[in-house]
């Protein structure tokens, strides 16, 4: 490693591309899922209410992320104006830490919860008429709706624990010699 060569973006590119797509599908299954789940497992009431509740606490979580991220972007600011001691003090070790936590509360985690907000809301609208005629009339099938819910809830389950049983490191794992 003496910084003569060129290095190779494309294979860095390739290896956080592949490991952050695999790391959405699990967030991506909940978001779609779930109201499937709900929908046909607990009926038309509760499919409502679990989107009354998505849409109250997602709009909460979203407004408290970027608030707060932005708190500490600008609380980073004011000590570096001369503030509590400014650059290179305790203040501003501990406002560059919270910086570090609130820039992707504000720049990503709190404007990416309305697009999950959107699509729940949106495979709930194209689930409802399917959970109506399966529930209500001569069409009812509790047999359909239980099973279709089940497989739904056996996916999410199966994709959280794949999620979590794979390893935290980037690409594959480097053995070490003893």
């Amino acid at each position: 490693m003496e910084g003569t060569e060129k290095p190779e973006y494309g294979k860095v590119v390739d290896i956080v591309t592949r490991d952050s797509l695999r790391e959405l599908v699990t967030p991506g299954l909940l978001a779609v899922l779930t109201p499937i789940a709900v929908g046909f497992g607990l009926g038309v009431g509760a499919l409502g209410a679990y989107l009354a509740g998505t849409i109250a606490t997602g709009v909460l979580m979203a407004v408290f992320l970027s608030n707060s991220g932005g708190a500490w972007d600008n609380a980073k600011k004011f000590v570096e104006d001369g503030n509590h001691g400014g650059k290179g003090s305790p203040a501003h070790e501990a406002t560059v830490i919270g910086d570090t936590v609130g820039d992707p509360f504000k720049d990503t985690a709190g404007p990416a919860i309305n697009p999950l907000i959107k699509v729940m809301n949106l495979v709930a609208l194209l689930v409802a008429p399917a959970v109506v005629s399966l529930s209500i009339g001569t069409g009812a099938n509790t047999g359909l709706r239980w099973t279709i819910a089940l497989v739904a809830v056996a996916i999410i389950v199966a994709s959280v624990v794949i999620s979590k049983r794979r390893p935290i490191a980037v690409g594959d794992p480097v053995e070490v010699e003893a």
